[in-house]
């Protein structure tokens, strides 16, 4: 449990992959599927709620970051794990936002 903060919830890697997948697939449908559901507006909300939860993960971890300070950096072994770290992060919170981007283009972009 060395990868706990103290709030009990760990930074867990593999649900950042998992989110970021998520997204992925999300976007890639999206991308080649005029509609998902046959309702654009169920489409777009559908996106913009999982951008959000996407973008939830990779901001609670900034912040747990910023505010426990040196105590939160003392989980990571090196500077290149907390680089890899804040990274993975980036990646997924970009991930996020692009879902949502996508999700209100298509709320606002279409008059069907």
């Amino acid at each position: 449990m060395a990868n706990m903060d103290r709030y009990g919830r760990g930074w867990n890697t593999k649900t950042l992959w998992v989110l970021a997948l998520l997204g992925i697939a999300y976007n890639s449908l999206v991308y080649y599927r005029p509609t998902l559901t046959g309702e654009n507006n169920v489409d777009a909300i559908i996106g913009v709620i999982l951008g959000l939860y996407i973008c939830s993960h990779p901001a609670a971890n900034f912040v747990d970051l910023l505010f426990l300070g040196r105590g939160g950096r003392r989980q990571f072994s090196s500077k290149r794990s907390i680089i890899l770290w804040l990274m993975l992060n980036t990646i997924v919170l970009l991930i996020g936002w692009l879902a949502i981007f996508v999700g209100t283009t298509r709320l606002i972009g279409r008059a069907d």
